[in-house]
């Protein structure tokens, strides 16, 4: 048993024996379990390998790694109670395509907007989980059903997206004017007729009192590129 001393240092048992060093490093080093005939021919002298084995299993009952025997082959794992800690976890990054980013920014700008309408604006199908994509990033959701026959689902962005792209509100993205400025998009390629609809002129409208569009497909693609380096 440990003893305490008055200066409160614990004595702990004596040290490992070279035989049990040797036995606990070959365990150690083994990219598999091992036998009592495998370990015992690669010690440097013959020794009691089962009672060592046995001092080393009781040596580590309560340490974060155990000495196990399983089909009569021993080898060291992570305490069964810590074995949550050592679940892997991966972070998959993926690049969106160019649909993506077009279907994005179309929501953004006209939310809430239906999937046909969406395929309207960009003048193509959908292609293969589009807009699934954005959903299970959590910048895009359902946001209820258009008033019209058929009652399709309409979507929208959510505050996923704002944190994102470091936005507090979505009249915060980019002009149609700061835009071309910026030598993004040529101002005067955009019909002005087809937008102007969703949350994002309303806000503007309520700050500039006007209908302003913004195309930011290319704002998009930039802030993915940075966010990949």
């Amino acid at each position: 048993m440990n003893k305490i001393k008055k200066n409160n240092i614990v004595n702990f048992p004596n040290k490992l024996s070279d035989g049990e060093r040797e036995v606990e490093a070959i365990l150690f080093a083994a990219a598999e379990p091992l036998d009592v005939d495998t370990i015992e021919s690669k010690l440097s002298k013959k020794i009691n390998v089962p009672n060592i084995l046995k001092k080393l299993q009781d040596f580590y009952l309560k340490r974060g790694i155990n000495l196990v025997c399983l089909s009569k082959k021993w080898s060291f794992r992570t305490a069964e109670n810590l074995s949550a800690l050592m679940s892997q976890q991966k972070t998959v990054e993926k690049k969106l395509s160019k649909a993506a980013i077009e279907t994005l920014a179309i929501i953004v700008y006209h939310q809430p907007v239906t999937r046909a309408e969406i395929e309207e604006i960009r003048g193509v199908a959908f292609g293969t989980n589009t807009l699934e994509i954005l959903m299970e990033l959590n910048w895009v959701k359902p946001q209820g059903r258009k008033d019209v026959p058929g009652k399709p689902i309409q979507y929208g962005t959510t505050d996923e997206f704002l944190s994102h792209f470091s936005l507090q509100k979505l009249s915060d993205l980019p002009t149609i004017d700061e835009l071309d400025s910026a030598g993004l998009i040529d101002s005067s390629s955009v019909d002005s007729t087809i937008f102007g609809t969703g949350k994002f002129y309303k806000e503007k409208e309520v700050e500039k009192k006007e209908n302003i569009y913004s195309n930011i497909d290319e704002m998009l693609n930039s802030t993915l590129k940075n966010d990949d380096k």
